[in-house]
Protein backbone atom coordinates (compact mmCIF):
# COMPACT_ATOMS: atom_id res chain seq x y z
CA UNK A 1 0.00 0.00 0.00
CA UNK A 2 1.33 3.62 -0.33
CA UNK A 3 2.06 6.00 1.89
CA UNK A 4 2.76 9.52 1.95
CA UNK A 5 4.23 11.02 5.02
CA UNK A 6 4.06 14.64 4.73
CA UNK A 7 6.99 15.54 7.10
CA UNK A 8 9.62 18.50 7.24
CA UNK A 9 11.92 17.10 10.32
CA UNK A 10 14.73 14.73 8.35
CA UNK A 11 15.74 12.68 11.25
CA UNK A 12 12.03 11.90 11.64
CA UNK A 13 11.90 11.33 7.76
CA UNK A 14 14.96 8.86 8.42
CA UNK A 15 13.51 6.77 10.79
CA UNK A 16 10.03 6.67 9.26
CA UNK A 17 11.58 5.65 6.09
CA UNK A 18 13.59 2.74 7.26
CA UNK A 19 10.30 1.88 10.15
CA UNK A 20 7.87 1.54 6.91
CA UNK A 21 9.48 0.54 4.23
CA UNK A 22 8.96 -2.85 4.93
CA UNK A 23 5.08 -2.90 4.92
CA UNK A 24 4.71 0.07 2.78
CA UNK A 25 5.42 1.64 -0.21
CA UNK A 26 6.17 5.32 1.57
CA UNK A 27 7.37 8.59 0.27
CA UNK A 28 7.83 12.13 1.65
CA UNK A 29 6.34 15.82 0.50
CA UNK A 30 8.64 18.29 1.74
CA UNK A 31 8.96 22.14 1.40
CA UNK A 32 13.14 22.29 1.21
CA UNK A 33 14.48 21.21 -1.95
CA UNK A 34 18.03 20.62 -0.04
CA UNK A 35 16.45 18.73 2.14
CA UNK A 36 14.68 16.61 -0.42
CA UNK A 37 18.04 16.38 -2.28
CA UNK A 38 19.96 14.78 0.86
CA UNK A 39 16.59 12.61 0.88
CA UNK A 40 17.07 11.60 -3.06
CA UNK A 41 20.68 10.63 -2.66
CA UNK A 42 19.73 8.50 0.52
CA UNK A 43 17.23 6.46 -1.96
CA UNK A 44 14.29 8.02 -0.06
CA UNK A 45 11.14 8.80 -2.08
CA UNK A 46 10.34 12.44 -2.01
CA UNK A 47 8.60 14.98 -3.32
CA UNK A 48 8.82 19.01 -3.43
CA UNK A 49 5.91 21.34 -2.70
CA UNK A 50 3.68 23.00 -0.10
CA UNK A 51 1.83 21.26 1.80
CA UNK A 52 -0.99 23.54 1.91
CA UNK A 53 -2.18 23.44 -1.79
CA UNK A 54 -3.56 20.55 -3.54
CA UNK A 55 -1.67 19.95 -6.51
CA UNK A 56 1.31 18.84 -4.32
CA UNK A 57 -0.39 15.71 -3.78
CA UNK A 58 -1.64 15.69 -7.29
CA UNK A 59 1.91 15.32 -8.07
CA UNK A 60 2.48 12.53 -5.45
CA UNK A 61 -0.98 10.74 -7.22
CA UNK A 62 -2.36 10.18 -3.68
CA UNK A 63 -6.05 8.48 -4.03
CA UNK A 64 -8.13 7.69 -2.01
CA UNK A 65 -6.60 4.01 -0.95
CA UNK A 66 -3.31 6.00 -0.22
CA UNK A 67 -2.29 6.44 3.47
CA UNK A 68 -1.18 9.93 4.33
CA UNK A 69 0.68 10.52 7.54
CA UNK A 70 0.88 14.14 8.70
CA UNK A 71 3.49 15.21 11.12
CA UNK A 72 2.66 17.06 14.22
CA UNK A 73 4.45 19.02 15.90
CA UNK A 74 2.64 20.89 18.27
CA UNK A 75 4.12 24.38 17.12
CA UNK A 76 1.70 24.97 14.29
CA UNK A 77 -2.12 23.69 13.45
CA UNK A 78 -2.15 21.19 10.78
CA UNK A 79 -5.83 22.52 10.65
CA UNK A 80 -5.30 23.79 6.84
CA UNK A 81 -2.89 20.89 5.65
CA UNK A 82 -5.37 18.69 6.79
CA UNK A 83 -8.53 20.06 4.59
CA UNK A 84 -5.93 20.36 1.70
CA UNK A 85 -5.61 16.61 1.65
CA UNK A 86 -9.19 16.20 1.88
CA UNK A 87 -9.89 18.17 -1.24
CA UNK A 88 -7.08 16.32 -3.39
CA UNK A 89 -9.14 12.88 -2.54
CA UNK A 90 -7.10 11.75 0.72
CA UNK A 91 -9.71 9.91 2.87
CA UNK A 92 -6.76 7.34 5.06
CA UNK A 93 -5.10 10.12 6.87
CA UNK A 94 -3.60 10.45 10.66
CA UNK A 95 -1.74 12.76 12.50
CA UNK A 96 1.60 11.48 13.29
CA UNK A 97 2.29 13.04 17.00
CA UNK A 98 6.47 13.83 17.09
CA UNK A 99 6.84 15.82 19.83
CA UNK A 100 4.39 15.92 23.18
CA UNK A 101 0.93 14.46 23.27
CA UNK A 102 -1.56 16.75 21.62
CA UNK A 103 -3.46 18.62 24.83
CA UNK A 104 -7.17 18.20 24.72
CA UNK A 105 -8.02 21.34 23.29
CA UNK A 106 -6.01 20.63 20.09
CA UNK A 107 -7.37 16.95 20.10
CA UNK A 108 -11.14 18.56 20.33
CA UNK A 109 -10.40 20.94 17.63
CA UNK A 110 -8.78 18.33 15.12
CA UNK A 111 -11.91 15.81 16.02
CA UNK A 112 -14.77 18.12 15.72
CA UNK A 113 -13.42 19.03 12.12
CA UNK A 114 -12.41 16.16 10.69
CA UNK A 115 -13.71 12.96 12.92
CA UNK A 116 -12.18 10.46 10.41
CA UNK A 117 -8.56 11.55 11.23
CA UNK A 118 -6.32 8.86 13.07
CA UNK A 119 -4.02 9.58 15.82
CA UNK A 120 -0.48 7.88 16.32
CA UNK A 121 2.34 8.82 18.31
CA UNK A 122 6.30 8.49 16.84
CA UNK A 123 7.10 7.20 20.48
CA UNK A 124 5.24 3.92 19.59
CA UNK A 125 7.66 3.53 16.53
CA UNK A 126 10.92 3.37 18.95
CA UNK A 127 8.55 0.39 21.05
CA UNK A 128 8.44 -1.35 17.24
CA UNK A 129 4.47 -0.86 17.51
CA UNK A 130 4.43 1.79 14.77
CA UNK A 131 3.85 -0.41 11.95
CA UNK A 132 1.31 -2.73 13.28
CA UNK A 133 -0.72 -0.06 14.49
CA UNK A 134 -0.55 1.60 11.82
CA UNK A 135 -1.60 -1.83 9.24
CA UNK A 136 -4.13 -2.40 11.84
CA UNK A 137 -5.89 1.51 12.28
CA UNK A 138 -5.86 1.48 8.52
CA UNK A 139 -7.67 -1.66 8.02
CA UNK A 140 -10.23 -0.62 10.94
CA UNK A 141 -10.85 2.66 8.66
CA UNK A 142 -11.05 0.57 5.55
CA UNK A 143 -14.05 -1.32 7.24
CA UNK A 144 -15.69 1.00 8.91
CA UNK A 145 -15.56 2.31 5.42
CA UNK A 146 -17.66 -0.36 3.48
CA UNK A 147 -19.50 -0.98 6.96
CA UNK A 148 -21.27 2.46 6.83
CA UNK A 149 -21.43 1.84 2.67
CA UNK A 150 -23.78 -1.24 3.30
CA UNK A 151 -25.50 -0.18 6.62
CA UNK A 152 -28.40 1.40 4.83
CA UNK A 153 -29.40 -1.87 2.47
CA UNK A 154 -32.10 -3.87 2.77
CA UNK A 155 -30.32 -7.03 0.85
CA UNK A 156 -26.87 -7.70 0.28
CA UNK A 157 -25.70 -10.11 -1.91
CA UNK A 158 -22.31 -11.94 -1.00
CA UNK A 159 -21.55 -13.57 -4.13
CA UNK A 160 -19.38 -16.48 -4.48
CA UNK A 161 -17.49 -18.31 -7.65
CA UNK A 162 -19.42 -21.43 -9.30
CA UNK A 163 -18.47 -24.78 -7.17
CA UNK A 164 -17.70 -23.01 -4.05
CA UNK A 165 -14.58 -23.71 -2.45
CA UNK A 166 -14.38 -23.59 1.55
CA UNK A 167 -12.35 -20.42 1.43
CA UNK A 168 -15.52 -18.89 -0.40
CA UNK A 169 -17.97 -20.26 1.88
CA UNK A 170 -16.12 -19.35 4.93
CA UNK A 171 -15.46 -15.85 3.38
CA UNK A 172 -19.16 -15.46 2.92
CA UNK A 173 -19.57 -16.47 6.36
CA UNK A 174 -17.57 -13.79 7.52
CA UNK A 175 -18.52 -11.47 5.77
CA UNK A 176 -22.27 -11.70 7.21
CA UNK A 177 -20.84 -11.53 10.80
CA UNK A 178 -18.48 -8.40 9.62
CA UNK A 179 -21.56 -6.82 8.36
CA UNK A 180 -23.86 -7.80 11.77
CA UNK A 181 -26.74 -9.34 9.34
CA UNK A 182 -28.50 -12.15 9.41
CA UNK A 183 -29.08 -15.01 6.32
CA UNK A 184 -32.37 -13.61 5.51
CA UNK A 185 -30.33 -9.92 4.85
CA UNK A 186 -27.17 -10.91 3.58
CA UNK A 187 -27.60 -13.76 1.16
CA UNK A 188 -24.16 -15.82 0.49
CA UNK A 189 -25.23 -17.01 -2.73
CA UNK A 190 -23.42 -18.51 -6.59
CA UNK A 191 -24.41 -19.41 -10.00
CA UNK A 192 -23.19 -22.95 -9.91
CA UNK A 193 -23.38 -24.22 -6.52
CA UNK A 194 -21.49 -26.70 -4.33
CA UNK A 195 -20.22 -29.58 -5.82
CA UNK A 196 -17.47 -31.83 -4.33
CA UNK A 197 -18.25 -33.94 -1.71
CA UNK A 198 -15.83 -32.80 0.98
CA UNK A 199 -17.17 -28.63 0.24
CA UNK A 200 -20.96 -30.67 0.59
CA UNK A 201 -19.63 -32.11 3.82
CA UNK A 202 -18.21 -28.98 5.23
CA UNK A 203 -21.80 -27.06 4.40
CA UNK A 204 -23.91 -29.54 5.38
CA UNK A 205 -21.78 -29.77 9.10
CA UNK A 206 -21.76 -25.33 8.96
CA UNK A 207 -25.12 -24.94 8.11
CA UNK A 208 -23.84 -22.77 5.38
CA UNK A 209 -26.31 -22.51 2.77
CA UNK A 210 -25.49 -21.11 -0.57
CA UNK A 211 -28.63 -20.20 -2.75
CA UNK A 212 -28.79 -20.44 -6.02
CA UNK A 213 -28.98 -17.58 -8.43
CA UNK A 214 -29.56 -16.72 -11.71
CA UNK A 215 -29.47 -13.74 -13.94
CA UNK A 216 -32.67 -11.98 -12.70
CA UNK A 217 -31.51 -12.54 -9.38
CA UNK A 218 -29.19 -9.93 -9.35
CA UNK A 219 -32.07 -7.04 -9.30
CA UNK A 220 -33.23 -8.34 -6.20
CA UNK A 221 -30.48 -7.43 -4.10
CA UNK A 222 -29.61 -3.56 -2.97
CA UNK A 223 -26.28 -4.18 -3.06
CA UNK A 224 -23.00 -7.06 -4.15
CA UNK A 225 -20.13 -8.20 -2.68
CA UNK A 226 -17.80 -10.70 -4.28
CA UNK A 227 -15.60 -12.92 -1.82
CA UNK A 228 -12.47 -14.81 -2.99
CA UNK A 229 -13.15 -14.16 -6.68
CA UNK A 230 -13.42 -10.41 -8.85
CA UNK A 231 -16.28 -9.74 -11.30
CA UNK A 232 -14.38 -10.46 -14.21
CA UNK A 233 -14.96 -13.76 -13.59
CA UNK A 234 -18.77 -13.93 -14.77
CA UNK A 235 -17.72 -13.06 -18.30
CA UNK A 236 -19.30 -9.53 -18.49
CA UNK A 237 -22.45 -10.44 -16.19
CA UNK A 238 -21.20 -8.13 -13.34
CA UNK A 239 -19.35 -5.18 -14.52
CA UNK A 240 -19.82 -2.96 -11.15
CA UNK A 241 -19.87 -4.21 -7.74
CA UNK A 242 -20.14 -2.83 -4.33
CA UNK A 243 -17.18 -4.69 -2.40
CA UNK A 244 -14.64 -7.00 -3.61
CA UNK A 245 -12.17 -8.83 -1.22
CA UNK A 246 -9.91 -11.50 -2.30
CA UNK A 247 -6.39 -12.98 -2.19
CA UNK A 248 -5.78 -13.47 -5.96
CA UNK A 249 -4.00 -11.28 -8.78
CA UNK A 250 -5.95 -8.09 -9.31
CA UNK A 251 -8.12 -7.86 -12.75
CA UNK A 252 -9.29 -5.39 -14.14
CA UNK A 253 -12.45 -4.84 -16.53
CA UNK A 254 -14.89 -4.01 -13.63
CA UNK A 255 -15.61 -1.02 -10.84
CA UNK A 256 -15.79 -1.67 -7.25
CA UNK A 257 -16.64 0.91 -4.65
CA UNK A 258 -14.68 -0.78 -2.20
CA UNK A 259 -11.60 -3.36 -2.92
CA UNK A 260 -9.46 -5.53 -0.65
CA UNK A 261 -7.39 -7.18 -2.67
CA UNK A 262 -4.11 -8.79 -1.35
CA UNK A 263 -2.43 -11.60 -3.97
CA UNK A 264 0.58 -12.46 -1.31
CA UNK A 265 -2.21 -13.78 1.21
CA UNK A 266 -3.02 -17.55 1.31
CA UNK A 267 -6.42 -17.25 1.81
CA UNK A 268 -9.50 -14.66 1.22
CA UNK A 269 -10.09 -15.47 4.96
CA UNK A 270 -7.26 -14.57 6.26
CA UNK A 271 -7.54 -10.78 4.86
CA UNK A 272 -11.33 -11.37 6.62
CA UNK A 273 -10.19 -12.18 9.69
CA UNK A 274 -7.83 -9.36 10.03
CA UNK A 275 -11.30 -7.05 9.01
CA UNK A 276 -12.80 -8.82 12.04
CA UNK A 277 -9.85 -8.26 14.85
CA UNK A 278 -9.35 -4.41 13.62
CA UNK A 279 -13.05 -3.94 14.78
CA UNK A 280 -13.82 -6.33 17.55
CA UNK A 281 -16.16 -8.28 15.55
CA UNK A 282 -17.39 -11.27 17.91
CA UNK A 283 -16.59 -14.44 16.20
CA UNK A 284 -18.69 -17.42 16.52
CA UNK A 285 -17.16 -20.93 17.12
CA UNK A 286 -19.09 -22.18 13.27
CA UNK A 287 -17.06 -19.10 11.82
CA UNK A 288 -14.37 -19.88 13.53
CA UNK A 289 -13.98 -23.33 11.96
CA UNK A 290 -15.23 -21.97 8.93
CA UNK A 291 -12.48 -19.69 8.72
CA UNK A 292 -10.00 -22.02 10.20
CA UNK A 293 -10.64 -24.68 7.56
CA UNK A 294 -10.64 -22.55 4.51
CA UNK A 295 -7.16 -21.63 5.62
CA UNK A 296 -5.58 -25.17 6.16
CA UNK A 297 -6.72 -26.08 2.76
CA UNK A 298 -6.23 -23.14 1.14
CA UNK A 299 -2.71 -23.16 2.12
CA UNK A 300 -2.51 -27.35 2.54
CA UNK A 301 -1.97 -26.45 6.37
CA UNK A 302 0.19 -23.36 5.90
CA UNK A 303 2.51 -25.31 3.62
CA UNK A 304 1.68 -23.48 0.31
CA UNK A 305 1.49 -19.47 -0.43
CA UNK A 306 1.81 -18.60 3.43
CA UNK A 307 3.09 -15.76 4.97
CA UNK A 308 2.98 -13.79 8.24
CA UNK A 309 -0.98 -13.00 7.96
CA UNK A 310 -2.00 -16.63 7.41
CA UNK A 311 0.00 -18.14 10.51
CA UNK A 312 -1.15 -15.12 12.64
CA UNK A 313 -4.86 -15.41 11.83
CA UNK A 314 -4.58 -19.18 11.86
CA UNK A 315 -3.14 -18.92 15.69
CA UNK A 316 -6.04 -16.35 16.45
CA UNK A 317 -8.71 -18.27 15.09
CA UNK A 318 -7.12 -21.80 16.46
CA UNK A 319 -8.75 -21.47 19.73
CA UNK A 320 -12.03 -20.56 18.73
CA UNK A 321 -12.80 -23.38 15.91
CA UNK A 322 -14.13 -26.77 16.44
CA UNK A 323 -11.14 -29.22 15.71
CA UNK A 324 -13.54 -32.23 15.64
CA UNK A 325 -15.74 -30.55 13.24
CA UNK A 326 -12.67 -30.21 10.99
CA UNK A 327 -11.18 -33.34 11.46
CA UNK A 328 -14.96 -34.77 10.11
CA UNK A 329 -14.85 -32.42 6.99
CA UNK A 330 -11.31 -33.38 6.51
CA UNK A 331 -12.14 -37.15 6.13
CA UNK A 332 -14.62 -36.79 2.95
CA UNK A 333 -11.55 -36.87 0.57
CA UNK A 334 -11.16 -39.93 -1.27
CA UNK A 335 -14.43 -41.14 -3.50
CA UNK A 336 -14.40 -44.01 -5.95
CA UNK A 337 -15.07 -41.27 -8.36
CA UNK A 338 -11.93 -39.85 -7.93
CA UNK A 339 -10.21 -43.31 -8.29
CA UNK A 340 -11.74 -43.86 -11.13
CA UNK A 341 -10.04 -40.58 -12.55
CA UNK A 342 -6.53 -41.51 -11.45
CA UNK A 343 -6.98 -44.68 -13.26
CA UNK A 344 -7.87 -43.57 -16.45
CA UNK A 345 -4.62 -40.82 -16.00
CA UNK A 346 -2.02 -43.34 -14.97
CA UNK A 347 -3.45 -45.63 -17.82
CA UNK A 348 -3.52 -42.33 -20.57
CA UNK A 349 -0.32 -40.68 -18.91
CA UNK A 350 2.94 -40.12 -20.37
CA UNK A 351 6.16 -39.47 -18.04
CA UNK A 352 9.33 -37.68 -19.56
CA UNK A 353 11.52 -36.82 -17.08
CA UNK A 354 9.60 -34.87 -14.32
CA UNK A 355 6.99 -34.05 -16.32
CA UNK A 356 3.39 -35.86 -16.58
CA UNK A 357 0.71 -34.99 -19.00
CA UNK A 358 -2.30 -37.19 -19.38
CA UNK A 359 -6.12 -36.63 -20.44
CA UNK A 360 -9.08 -38.27 -18.36
CA UNK A 361 -11.28 -37.99 -20.95
CA UNK A 362 -15.32 -36.48 -20.70
CA UNK A 363 -15.79 -36.17 -16.62
CA UNK A 364 -18.94 -34.43 -15.20
CA UNK A 365 -16.92 -31.91 -13.08
CA UNK A 366 -14.03 -29.78 -13.33
CA UNK A 367 -12.46 -30.47 -9.58
CA UNK A 368 -11.91 -34.19 -10.57
CA UNK A 369 -9.28 -32.78 -13.19
CA UNK A 370 -7.77 -30.63 -10.82
CA UNK A 371 -7.89 -33.81 -8.04
CA UNK A 372 -5.65 -35.82 -10.24
CA UNK A 373 -3.28 -33.14 -11.30
CA UNK A 374 -2.62 -32.57 -7.28
CA UNK A 375 -2.45 -35.99 -7.05
CA UNK A 376 0.11 -37.27 -9.65
CA UNK A 377 2.26 -34.38 -8.38
CA UNK A 378 2.94 -36.35 -5.34
CA UNK A 379 4.86 -39.04 -7.14
CA UNK A 380 8.13 -38.76 -6.29
CA UNK A 381 10.23 -38.22 -9.80
CA UNK A 382 7.34 -36.04 -10.95
CA UNK A 383 7.92 -31.88 -10.56
CA UNK A 384 4.74 -30.72 -13.20
CA UNK A 385 1.20 -32.62 -13.68
CA UNK A 386 -0.75 -31.61 -16.83
CA UNK A 387 -3.79 -32.90 -16.82
CA UNK A 388 -6.90 -32.55 -19.59
CA UNK A 389 -10.25 -33.63 -19.68
CA UNK A 390 -13.54 -32.36 -21.50
CA UNK A 391 -16.44 -31.01 -19.03
CA UNK A 392 -19.93 -30.33 -21.17
CA UNK A 393 -18.14 -29.36 -24.44
CA UNK A 394 -15.16 -27.96 -23.02
CA UNK A 395 -11.62 -29.04 -22.73
CA UNK A 396 -10.37 -27.96 -19.02
CA UNK A 397 -6.39 -28.40 -18.48
CA UNK A 398 -5.28 -27.93 -14.83
CA UNK A 399 -1.65 -27.49 -14.32
CA UNK A 400 0.37 -28.41 -10.99
CA UNK A 401 3.47 -27.87 -9.69
CA UNK A 402 6.11 -27.53 -7.20
CA UNK A 403 6.77 -23.99 -8.15
CA UNK A 404 10.38 -23.20 -8.11
CA UNK A 405 11.35 -23.55 -11.60
CA UNK A 406 8.68 -22.17 -14.51
CA UNK A 407 5.52 -19.97 -13.68
CA UNK A 408 1.92 -22.38 -14.74
CA UNK A 409 -0.02 -19.61 -15.22
CA UNK A 410 2.18 -18.58 -18.29
CA UNK A 411 2.27 -21.53 -19.06
CA UNK A 412 -1.50 -21.98 -19.89
CA UNK A 413 -1.60 -18.24 -20.97
CA UNK A 414 0.95 -18.35 -23.78
CA UNK A 415 -0.81 -22.10 -24.55
CA UNK A 416 -4.47 -21.28 -24.68
CA UNK A 417 -5.09 -17.97 -23.74
CA UNK A 418 -6.09 -16.98 -27.33
CA UNK A 419 -8.98 -19.83 -27.57
CA UNK A 420 -10.55 -19.58 -24.43
CA UNK A 421 -9.52 -18.25 -20.45
CA UNK A 422 -6.41 -19.07 -18.71
CA UNK A 423 -4.32 -18.15 -15.88
CA UNK A 424 -3.05 -18.72 -12.61
CA UNK A 425 -0.08 -18.99 -10.26
CA UNK A 426 3.35 -20.25 -10.38
CA UNK A 427 2.21 -23.77 -9.02
CA UNK A 428 -1.35 -23.79 -10.37
CA UNK A 429 -2.98 -22.64 -13.47
CA UNK A 430 -6.22 -23.64 -15.42
CA UNK A 431 -7.55 -23.55 -18.77
CA UNK A 432 -11.13 -23.72 -20.09
CA UNK A 433 -11.82 -23.47 -23.65
CA UNK A 434 -14.45 -24.59 -26.47
CA UNK A 435 -13.54 -27.65 -27.49
CA UNK A 436 -14.41 -26.63 -31.27
CA UNK A 437 -11.88 -23.81 -30.83
CA UNK A 438 -8.87 -26.08 -29.41
CA UNK A 439 -9.44 -28.75 -32.42
CA UNK A 440 -9.29 -25.41 -34.84
CA UNK A 441 -5.76 -24.63 -33.03
CA UNK A 442 -4.51 -27.78 -32.93
CA UNK A 443 -6.05 -30.57 -35.28
CA UNK A 444 -7.80 -32.68 -33.45
CA UNK A 445 -10.05 -34.06 -30.55
CA UNK A 446 -9.12 -37.25 -30.02
CA UNK A 447 -8.49 -38.36 -26.65
CA UNK A 448 -4.56 -39.57 -27.63
CA UNK A 449 -3.86 -36.97 -29.54
CA UNK A 450 -5.13 -33.93 -26.99
CA UNK A 451 -2.61 -35.71 -24.78
CA UNK A 452 0.38 -35.44 -27.02
CA UNK A 453 -0.50 -32.14 -28.69
CA UNK A 454 -0.70 -31.13 -24.14
CA UNK A 455 2.21 -33.09 -23.72
CA UNK A 456 4.34 -31.27 -26.25
CA UNK A 457 3.27 -28.01 -25.24
CA UNK A 458 3.96 -28.60 -21.75
CA UNK A 459 7.68 -30.15 -22.80
CA UNK A 460 8.71 -27.33 -24.78
CA UNK A 461 7.50 -24.56 -22.32
CA UNK A 462 9.93 -26.76 -19.65
CA UNK A 463 13.01 -26.71 -22.15
CA UNK A 464 12.62 -22.92 -23.02
CA UNK A 465 15.48 -20.58 -21.50
CA UNK A 466 14.21 -19.52 -18.33
CA UNK A 467 16.04 -15.75 -18.67
CA UNK A 468 12.84 -15.37 -21.77
CA UNK A 469 10.43 -16.39 -19.58
CA UNK A 470 11.52 -13.99 -16.98
CA UNK A 471 11.69 -11.10 -19.62
CA UNK A 472 8.22 -11.41 -20.67
CA UNK A 473 7.16 -11.75 -16.93
CA UNK A 474 8.60 -8.80 -16.18
CA UNK A 475 7.28 -6.66 -18.26
CA UNK A 476 3.49 -8.55 -17.98
CA UNK A 477 3.54 -7.66 -14.22
CA UNK A 478 3.03 -4.11 -15.00
CA UNK A 479 -0.45 -4.91 -16.04
CA UNK A 480 -1.23 -8.34 -13.90
CA UNK A 481 0.20 -9.50 -10.79
CA UNK A 482 0.76 -13.47 -10.49
CA UNK A 483 1.85 -15.18 -7.03
CA UNK A 484 3.11 -18.70 -6.78
CA UNK A 485 2.38 -21.70 -4.14
CA UNK A 486 4.09 -25.04 -4.13
CA UNK A 487 0.99 -27.41 -5.18
CA UNK A 488 -1.25 -30.06 -3.67
CA UNK A 489 -3.17 -33.26 -3.49
CA UNK A 490 -5.47 -31.70 -1.67
CA UNK A 491 -8.88 -31.32 -3.31
CA UNK A 492 -10.15 -28.61 -1.40
CA UNK A 493 -9.48 -26.11 -3.65
CA UNK A 494 -9.37 -25.29 -7.33
CA UNK A 495 -7.69 -21.95 -6.48
CA UNK A 496 -8.97 -19.27 -8.02
CA UNK A 497 -5.75 -17.92 -9.01
CA UNK A 498 -6.18 -20.77 -12.14
CA UNK A 499 -9.67 -19.54 -12.27
CA UNK A 500 -10.79 -18.44 -16.16
CA UNK A 501 -10.50 -14.66 -16.84
CA UNK A 502 -14.19 -15.01 -18.07
CA UNK A 503 -16.75 -18.08 -17.95
CA UNK A 504 -16.27 -19.56 -21.45
CA UNK A 505 -19.93 -19.60 -22.31
CA UNK A 506 -23.05 -17.60 -20.58
CA UNK A 507 -24.52 -18.95 -17.38
CA UNK A 508 -27.42 -20.87 -17.39
CA UNK A 509 -30.56 -19.79 -15.87
CA UNK A 510 -32.09 -21.97 -12.56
Amino acid sequence: MKCLAVCQDELVIRILAKALKPTLDVEFLVEDRLLARRLHDAEVTVHVGSPRTVESYLRAEIDPSTCVLVEDTGRRSPRRTLETIRDAGGVLVYLLDVGHPLNPRRQEEVRSRAPEIGHLALADLLRGALGMELDRSMTRARVQQYQRYLADADRVLILLHNDPDPDAMASGLALRTLLRRTKTTAIIGAFQGVARPENLRMASLLDIHVEPLNRRSLTEFDRVATVDVQPHYFGGLINKVDLVIDHHPERTGYSAAFKDIRPDYGSTCTILTEHLRAVDVNISERAATAMLYAIKSDTLFLSRQTNEPDLDAFRFLYPLANAALIRKMEGAETTVERLHCISEAVQHGKVVGSLYATHVGHVEREDLITYVADFLLQVEEIAWSVVSGIVHGDIVVSVRSLGYSRHAGEFVKRSFGDIGSAGGHRAMAKAVAPLDRFQQKFGSTDPEQIRATIHQLADQFLKEPQVTERRRTTSRTQHVGDTGAPASPSPQRESRGEHPSTLTRPLRER
